[in-house]
């Protein structure tokens, strides 16, 4: 069963690569010069690094695109990006940005808390709150920049960050439009496992038990047990193909980073247990504002977003599933980067953010 929570943990990847054990001193995301996007930035933007707090105190990095068109003094649209679920703004938050920048939005993708250029002690946590603050506290410092509408803003999810952007889409009613791109439900992937073959009480309550027992590991030992990194070497054809889908993204020139969590060693393991007992999409049928949930066809996470989609009331929300898109063809295109239906998100995005 803890190989199960440590997958789940990792984009919910069904193989575990195993426990490491973290060293706090040893910081990878402090190695700037290492940084580097997985993308090509577009001519007609500028990028700018920037800081801010959330209200817990932790302070957010994030990587603005401009559109250089842009006057001085003119104020326009919106939009914050963050994911996937163990990403960093340098992967496909950052290539959403980049491409919705180009077409005349300011944009933001950041590093969430214990992540990426984002502080926070221990690294590698996620949590169901501080994570949905997340978002609330990129739309704070947006609505303060001189570039910006503040009436005007929205944000994207992608992958578990789909889930956490209809929280805050719940939580916060400054954002005027919310897309979850290829999401997942993290509280359900973890208190349930996949398509729900975990749920019950018994599945879960041995799943407390192995993070509860992890927990006093970490706390004697002063490190905190990574776990879900994907493996060096490429799966072979016996493993899900979707485990294939995210090595070819995570692993290679297409999508690796130094501070990606996916790319190297993982979550800090103990953090599925807040996502257990938190169900983030409790309230999302309070959603007022436009909602636009965008799924491949072939994704394994598509029940996520088709079962989210549901819950959503009102006649401004729609779910479009994109043909023969996998999961991971959302994050940056695919491989020949076209499986993004463009026009129909910036559609979406010009409309509801007027």
């Amino acid at each position: 069963m803890n190989k199960l929570i440590i997958g789940a943990m990792a984009l919910a990847i069904l193989t575990s690569c195993g426990v490491r054990q973290n060293d706090s001193n040893n910081k990878t995301e402090e190695n700037m010069e290492q940084l580097k996007l997985t993308f090509t930035p577009a001519e007609n933007v500028r990028r700018e690094k920037v800081h801010f707090k959330n209200r817990f105190g932790i302070e957010l990095t994030g990587d603005m695109y401009i559109p250089t068109s842009l006057k001085a003094g003119e104020r326009t649209h919106a939009v914050a990006v963050c994911g996937p679920f163990g990403a960093v703004k340098e992967q496909a938050s950052g290539y959403w940005a980049n491409h919705l920048a180009s077409q005349g939005f300011v944009t933001m993708a950041f590093d969430p808390s214990f992540t990426g250029e984002s502080s926070g002690e221990p690294r590698y946590v996620s949590s169901p709150d501080i994570n949905t603050e997340d978002f609330s506290a990129a739309v704070d410092y947006l609505m303060t920049r001189d570039d910006v509408d503040p009436t005007r803003i929205g944000i994207v999810g992608i992958c578990g960050w789909g889930g956490i952007a209809l929280n805050a889409a719940a939580s916060d009613t400054r954002i005027k439009a919310t897309m979850p791109v290829t999401m997942y439900d993290m509280h359900r992937v973890n208190a349930n496992g996949y398509f729900d073959a975990e749920d019950s009480e018994e599945a879960r309550k041995s799943k407390r038990e192995a993070m509860n027992a992890q927990r006093i590991k970490d706390f004697t030992s002063g490190k905190y047990a990574l776990a879900g990194g994907l493996p060096d070497d490429r799966p072979g054809d016996d493993a899900p193909q979707f485990f294939r889908d995210y090595w070819d993204y995570y692993k290679t020139d297409r999508g690796y980073s130094v501070n990606s969590l996916n790319s190297n060693g993982g979550w800090n393991t103990t953090s599925a247990l807040s996502w257990i007992n938190t169900p983030i999409l409790a309230y999302a049928g309070e959603i007022e504002s436009p909602v636009m949930i965008m799924h491949g066809e072939k994704a394994h996470s598509r029940y996520f977003g088709e079962d989210a989609f549901k819950l959503l009331k009102g006649d401004n929300k729609q779910l479009v599933i994109v043909p023969d898109a996998t999961h991971c063809d959302l994050y940056d295109g695919g491989a020949d980067h076209n499986m993004i239906p463009w026009d129909t998100v910036i559609s979406f995005l010009d409309k509801n953010l007027k």
